[in-house]
Formats: structure tokens, C-alpha cells, sequence
């Protein structure tokens, strides 16, 4: 039985969400500020004008209880993460982002006491004017640290919308163009603070605007009461004594929970005999990771993915049961109730384990490889097609024209799939295995699909009758097109890697061009690509059929040759 805090308020999905709504909130600050900053470019006085609009967002009552307590909630789970984390021993992208998030705080208080806090206490004059004055001129070493803190928060952000955007269909078609935004808007932030910079420093600059405001933009009030630099100290040592005893606190807590664990450990097996002791509480995925054993979780053990997957080869009906996350994941992909996932299955006695996808040793590899990615999941369409009767059509011809025949069906038929939108998976003997919807919609790839199995229908046809004095029996084929989500990542070996895909999804699509041949049919497609097509299916046959693994009929409709230009009629009026 899941507990209450998997299921409640506080559930891990119900924390997750609460980080990533703070996160996005402090993101869209940063990107309007640096977008302010980038305004320097222009001018000083344009930065400005772009600042009040900048602050009307945010320094009203309802902004600054929506910026500050997104700051307080994201700090105070990030901390969290820190505390909950078992074992520290984590991949290069999610140390870096804990790394960053620690940091920015650090970096960054100094400029929010000095410009917030200063001008809300003693009413402090925190225009560009001013700010960037301090930081160019009177102490560059601050101008730096502001540089770096920028940046800081803007890579912490962009690593975590890239962790949460990556399995997004839609993300690979504007991956390139976030990532241009990613590098230019830091990089014309940063120019924009050094243009301003370079033109307040001008000894010019003073007679260029006006005396009086020039002098209250030096802030002299302020720096000559020694209550209120009094005052700002204590802030400072306040907040930054805050913030350091909370994560030497998180520190202790680790360190005081690593002692008393020393002596309350359960021990993981996995096939290859490895025997990792870990303190009860860890995950199985910590202890791979712990023990140096390559272990797959593309989804950074957030329980989103299932490829970190493990089959329990000891006792599994006394485990901690899994809360709706794993529940959710596991009952996804149909697993037994044998499987788990490595990152949420905290074992409370010795088990052994193996892991479903077995990851490759990272350092057996060739550089600049996908090998230790195993892909993810989509929404995808797959077509399969084959020449029926080719034994018979070939057994009396020589190699050399069996080759000539290949060849010239091969052009035919990916001219076909890369006309209609989609990409050649692989030739298998006279087969064909081509997918759709790698970057588009599975609307559009049903679309894309049909069209390209009647146009090789109709090539095939136009072949046969060129080779028909030369044939034995007229040339005929057999597709099969299905839809549905498959996994679609690099597998092969060594300089012989593809994109493929897998799962049940091609297994079916398979089974239809079969089917193809047993109906005596051009093309056999399934319910759901007609509906997501928008084929024009009336008048078409339709049967159902039986598919290995499924328990339930599958209807299918049986579409002949001289039928097969007609499907999309209705579509396309």
C-alpha cells in the first residue's frame, strides 16, 4: 500500500511539480532581465525604459510574493533533493545542475540586498545608471561576480527545461532554435551591461544628462548614513549565515544519517555476481551507480521512463509497495509484477536484481557514440512491405537480375516513403521497414503512411508492367501499416548503428503485411490509422484479425490494388 506522503500532498510527483513551477517562474525573470540587459546595445536610456516595464512585472505586491516565494520553494527543495539523494554519485548533467543551484544563491544575494532590499529600506536609487556605475567602475570585481552569477542561473535553468522538455514529442523539431536562444541571449545580455558600461564611464557621460538626477543616481544619502549601512550588514551576515547553516545543517543530517546507517545495510546481486551493500533506503538505481555498475535511467530517476527496469529474482511480494508514479510507469508497459524500477524501489531486505536493459561499460565505446542511450519512447507510424511470391519470381533468374530487381524495388519504394515524409528503417531480403512521425504528429504520419503505401503500390504496378516479358507472374506487394508507440533510439554495433525502432508497434505492423498476403490485398492497415488519417474507408472491407501477444482481435481494413489511390479522397476532398 502506497504511504501517505506518496499519495498525499507532499507525494514526490506533488514536490516535483512544486520545484518546476518555481524554477519556470525564476527562469522567466532571468530571461526578461538579461533581455533587459541586451537593451544596453541601444542605450543606456532604452535599458532604463525596458526596466520600468521590467519592474512593473515584478516590483508590485503580487510579483514579489510570486518571484520570492517561487525563490524561497525552489531553495528550500533544492536543499531537499540534496538531503533525500542517498548517494551523491550521479552523472555529469545532474551534479552540475545541484552544483549551480547551491551556488546562485551564494552569487547572487549581494545584488538582491543591494538593490531590492536597499531601495525598499532607504529607498535606494537601483537604476542602470546607478548599478552599472558600481559594477564597472567603483568595484569591477562585483561587475564580474555578476557576470558569473548570470550565467549560473541561466545554465541551471536551461539544464533543467532540457531535463524536462527532452521526451516531448514536439522538442527535437525546436531543439536547434532553443538552443541559438540559450547562447545569445546571455551573450547579448552580457554586451549589453559591457556597451553601458563603457559609455557611463566616458568622462562625457556626466554632461550628457541631467545634474541634478546624476546626482541622486550617486546615491549619496545612502552611503553617508552610517544607520543604514549598519542595517544592511546585519541583513547581509543574516542572509547568508541563513542560507550556510541550512545546507551545513543538510550536511550534518547526511553525514548523522550515513553513521547510523553503517550498521542497517541490505545487499543488491545482479547477474554478473556483484554484491553492493548499501544502507536500507537507497535505491536500486543508487546502488548501481554506488558500485560502479552501468545502469540506464534516461529519465535521471525522476520514475518517468521505465528504463531503468529491473526484474526481482528474489523474494518481491514483501517490498515497499510502489506509489502512483511507479504505478503509473509499470502499468504503462504492462510489466509483471516481478518488475520494478530501479529508481524507486527502496528494498527493505537482501534481493537480487537484473536490469531489464542492459547498458554497455561507457569506457568499451567509440567516442561520440548514442550506444548508452536507449532511446525513447514515441508516438510513431510503421510501414513494412514485401514483394509476395518472390521465391517463385526468382528462382529461375540469374543472381545478377535478382540484383537488378532488388535494386530497381528498392529505389521505388524509399523514392515512395521519403516523397511522402518518412524514413527508411531497413531492407530485409525483398521487405521494407520504413517509419513515420520521428518529428511530426501521428496524425500526420497516418497521412504521410498511406500516402506512401499507395504510391508504392502503384510504382510496383508500373514496374511489373515494364518487367512483364521478363517475369515469370506479375509483380505484386504486400503492406502492412500500423501506429502506435514504440521506442526509437541508435542500436547496432560498432560503425553498423541505425535509428530503429522497437516494440509491439512494429510487431503488428508486421503482422498486417502478412495479413496483406493472406487476404490476397495491396494493403492492410489498422483502426487507428484510418482514424487518425482520415482515410475515406467507406466501401472498404474490413475483417479483424488475431495478433500474437494481444488478447483481443485487432480490426483491420483490407484495402486491394486498384483501391489503394482512393483512401485519402476523403481527406483531401
Amino acid at each position: 500500500m502506497a504511504t501517505v506522503a506518496a499519495t498525499g500532498i507532499f507525494s514526490e510527483r506533488s514536490i516535483r511539480r512544486a520545484r518546476l513551477g518555481s524554477g519556470l517562474v525564476m527562469f522567466l525573470f532571468v530571461l526578461l532581465h538579461l533581455s533587459n540587459h541586451a537593451l544596453g546595445l541601444i542605450s543606456v536610456s532604452v535599458a532604463d525604459d525596458g526596466r520600468r516595464v521590467f519592474l512593473a512585472i515584478w516590483r508590485n505586491p503580487l510579483g514579489t510574493t510570486v518571484f520570492y516565494g517561487a525563490v524561497f520553494v525552489h531553495v528550500t527543495l533544492v536543499l531537499r533533493a540534496v538531503y533525500v539523494r542517498r548517494s551523491l554519485v550521479m552523472p555529469a548533467g545532474e551534479l552540475a545542475q545541484i552544483v549551480l543551484g547551491i551556488s546562485i544563491p551564494l552569487l547572487l544575494m549581494d545584488h538582491v540586498i543591494g538593490t531590492r532590499i536597499a531601495h525598499t529600506l532607504f529607498h535606494y536609487r537601483d537604476d542602470y545608471e546607478t548599478i552599472v556605475r558600481l559594477l564597472w567602475i567603483t568595484s569591477p570585481g562585483s561587475g564580474w561576480r555578476q557576470i558569473v552569477a548570470l550565467l549560473a542561473v541561466w545554465i541551471h535553468g536551461c539544464i533543467g527545461l532540457h531535463f524536462w522538455l527532452r521526451y516531448r514529442p514536439w522538442y527535437d523539431s525546436v531543439a536547434a532554435l532553443l538552443l541559438a536562444v540559450a547562447i545569445l541571449l546571455p551573450v547579448l545580455g552580457i554586451l549589453g551591461f559591457i556597451e553601458m558600461g563603457r559609455t557611463i564611464a566616458e568622462p562625457a557621460y556626466e554632461g550628457m544628462v541631467n545634474t541634478d538626477r546624476y546626482q541622486e543616481n550617486l546615491n549619496i544619502r545612502y552611503y553617508s548614513n552610517p544607520e543604514a549601512q549598519r542595517q544592511i550588514a546585519l541583513i547581509r551576515v543574516g542572509l547568508y549565515g541563513s542560507f550556510s547553516g541550512a545546507l551545513l545543517l543538510v550536511i550534518a543530517a547526511r553525514t548523522w544519517r550515513r553513521w547510523r546507517e553503517r550498521v542497517d545495510q541490505v545487499t543488491v546481486r545482479y547477474p554478473g555476481g556483484e554484491a553492493i551493500k548499501v544502507p536500507r533506503g537507497f535505491t536500486v538505481l543508487e546502488a548501481s551507480r554506488l558500485g560502479g555498475l552501468p545502469h540506464y535511467s534516461v529519465c535521471g530517476g525522476k520514475g518517468q521512463c521505465s528504463t531503468c527496469r529491473v526484474q526481482i529474482l528474489s523474494r518481491y511480494d514483501d517490498l515497499p509497495a510502489p506509489d502512483k508514479l511507479e504505478q503509473s510507469t509499470l502499468r504503462r508497459i504492462k510489466a509483471a509484477p516481478d518488475v520494478r524500477l530501479a529508481c524507486q524501489l527502496r528494498p527493505t531486505h537482501d534481493l537480487t536484481v537484473v536490469p531489464l536493459l542492459v547498458a554497455a561499460t561507457e569506457t568499451t565505446l567509440p567516442p561520440n557514440t548514442q550506444e548508452t542511450s536507449p532511446g525513447r519512447e514515441r508516438e510513431i507510424t510503421v510501414l513494412f512491405c514485401d514483394i509476395r511470391h518472390f521465391t517463385s519470381l526468382t528462382e529461375t533468374r540469374l543472381p545478377f537480375d535478382i540484383v537488378f530487381l532488388l535494386n530497381r524495388y528498392f529505389a521505388l519504394v524509399g523514392n515512395a516513403v521519403e516523397k511522402a515524409g518518412g524514413r527508411i528503417d531497413k531492407f530485409i531480403g525483398d521487405g521494407a521497414m520504413a517509419l513515420f512521425g520521428i518529428g511530426n504528429s501521428p496524425e500526420e504520419a497516418c497521412r504521410q503512411a498511406i500516402t506512401a503505401a499507395a504510391m508504392i503500390v502503384r510504382d510496383i504496378e508500373k514496374l511489373g508492367a515494364e518487367l512483364a516479358d521478363e517475369l515469370s507472374r506479375p509483380l505484386h506487394i504486400a503492406v502492412g501499416v500500423h501506429t502506435g508507440p514504440a521506442v526509437v533510439g541508435t542500436l547496432g554495433y560498432g560503425r553498423v548503428r541505425s535509428v530503429t525502432a522497437i516494440g509491439d508497434t512494429v510487431n503488428v505492423a508486421s503482422r498486417l503485411e502478412t495479413a496483406a498476403k493472406e487476404f490476397d490485398a495491396a494493403i492492410v492497415i489498422s483502426e487507428s490509422v484510418a482514424v487518425l488519417s482520415g482515410a475515406d474507408t467507406a466501401g472498404v472491407e474490413s475483417r479483424e484479425i488475431s495478433v500474437r501477444g494481444r488478447a483481443l482481435p485487432l480490426k483491420v481494413y483490407v484495402i486491394p490494388s486498384d483501391k489503394a489511390g482512393e483512401l485519402l479522397k476523403g481527406k483531401d476532398g
